[in-house]
């Protein structure tokens, strides 16, 4: 059966996360409901990450294997118009090797979280990003976050739900910048890693706020990453913020 990688935008408020539910709708879901439309008898797909319920992708990467010999064009075009109105968007279609796989090829999987610091409430990014309604200093967060890359054990930063074999991972970037935005500023954190823990990110930042909000200093990051005690980390921020942004692979499917 030949197979194909697909490249998938999607907001994520609507479902229950990507992995497909008996009971509630899912990303993985709407995906096969629109394969499913174009052959009958198609596998379950699998994806680079499994998002949660509201993480939003700007470039998840998934695959299927299809009876049909389809042009990878024509396929994108055929999925996109099964899939409305469904929030979710085939932004390219390639065909692939038998032994490529959407998780276990990926070498590198980046992140987007967005925060807004404003007093306003949000109107049309609601859901999109995490509002706090207090401003937020950057240079301390940067500072903070610079504890956290390299390899540790990132058990403060786990939710007690992870299936990971091992707490130990490798962060190689964990980058702050501040944007302007309207009535505000927005924080954009850029994370990447090969692999991360379930929360790891939004443990990331939900600790990061309080850094910048000064209720933490830079140094208390440290002491916490230390620990290796869940109970040392701070909030788990919302998932409204969440972008899985791009997944890598020794080479590009979609090139």
């Amino acid at each position: 059966m030949p197979r194909y990688a697909l490249k998938l935008e999607y907001d994520g408020t609507p479902f229950a996360g990507w992995q497909r539910q008996a009971d509630q709708p899912s990303v993985q879901g709407a995906v096969e409901a629109a394969l499913a439309r174009l052959e009958t008898g198609v596998p379950s797909i699998a994806a680079a990450g499994r998002t949660d319920a509201g993480v939003h992708a700007l470039g998840q990467v998934a695959h299927c294997d299809l009876a049909r010999d389809w042009d990878p064009f024509r396929l994108s075009e055929a999925l996109n118009y099964h899939l409305k109105p469904a929030p979710v968007a085939v932004l390219a279609a390639a065909r692939v090797g038998e032994d490529f796989h959407a998780r276990f090829s990926a070498v590198e999987r980046r992140y987007l979280f967005r925060l807004v610091s404003r007093r306003a409430p949000m109107t049309h990014q609601r859901g999109l990003v995490w509002r706090v309604p207090h401003p937020l200093a950057l240079a301390p967060m940067q500072e903070a976050a610079r504890h956290l890359t390299g390899r540790h054990d990132f058990t403060t930063f786990r939710a007690s739900i992870c299936q990971a074999a091992s707490p130990v991972k490798t962060l190689d970037a964990l980058e702050i910048e501040e944007v302007s935005f309207p009535g505000g500023a927005e924080f954009r954190f850029s994370v990447r890693a090969r692999s991360f823990l379930h929360n790891q990110v939004r443990s990331f930042v939900g600790t990061l706020e309080r850094v910048g909000a000064g209720a933490w200093a830079p140094g208390d990051v440290k002491t916490a990453l230390e620990a290796r005690d869940r109970a040392a980390c701070g909030p788990v921020c919302p998932p409204d913020g969440l972008y899985l942004e791009s997944v890598g692979y020794p080479e590009d499917p979609f090139a």
